[in-house]
């Protein structure tokens, strides 16, 4: 009777852990996102004729990583927290740093940029914000151009409290981010 109640068992747990992989969930891969193409244009259509001035975009370390980040400013504000889910398909400073490259925009002169911010921020568990705060520098190729130096803070409201709020605001304000330094730059010019 034991010996009977043993397999029944181990005969039990077998069909247990057979049937597990389709009961229970799945572990996904993380989502992994960019901010989407930089113009309406199509690639064939974005004049590549004139040679374009070289962005860099440099970052601290902590930002150097493809996690989004985002903090609680109602609870933990000093805690940095990650999606697990969600991940940029490059670091911040290089998704930013591309897209600058790649927009099509005429810079009159090479521009160094510091990447200081880059998160989400909730005010309130149903409201969030994306955060960017850089320094934008140029380094004058010619005796013509002046050397200038302007410190950006930009926010944008995120349209849900979550990770794809989070990309969504990002791709918003990264394009705003592109129009300001150029407004900027024709501004000191």
């Amino acid at each position: 009777m034991k010996t009977r109640m043993i397999g029944l068992l181990m005969l039990g747990l077998f069909i247990l852990s057979a049937s597990s992989c389709s009961i229970l969930p799945q572990s996904l891969p993380p989502a992994v996102h960019d901010f989407g193409y930089v113009t309406s244009d199509s690639p064939s259509e974005i004049s590549t004729s004139a040679p374009q001035s070289l962005i860099t975009v440099a970052a601290p370390k902590w930002l150097a990583d493809n996690r989004i980040r985002y903090r609680l400013l109602y609870a933990t504000p000093t805690q940095v927290r990650f999606y697990s889910l969600d991940r940029w398909i490059a670091s911040p400073p290089e998704l930013f740093e591309q897209m600058l490259n790649n927009s099509g925009k005429q810079w009159l002169a090479p521009i160094t940029i510091k990447l200081h911010v880059f998160e989400q921020q909730f005010d309130t568990a149903n409201q969030a914000k994306v955060v960017m705060h850089f320094t934008a520098s140029t380094i004058p190729d010619d005796n013509k151009h002046k050397a200038n130096k302007r410190d950006f803070h930009l926010q944008f409201p995120c349209p849900t409290p979550d990770a794809k709020g989070a990309v969504t605001g990002f791709t918003h304000l990264t394009k705003q981010a592109v129009d300001k330094i150029q407004a900027w730059l024709m501004e000191t010019n």
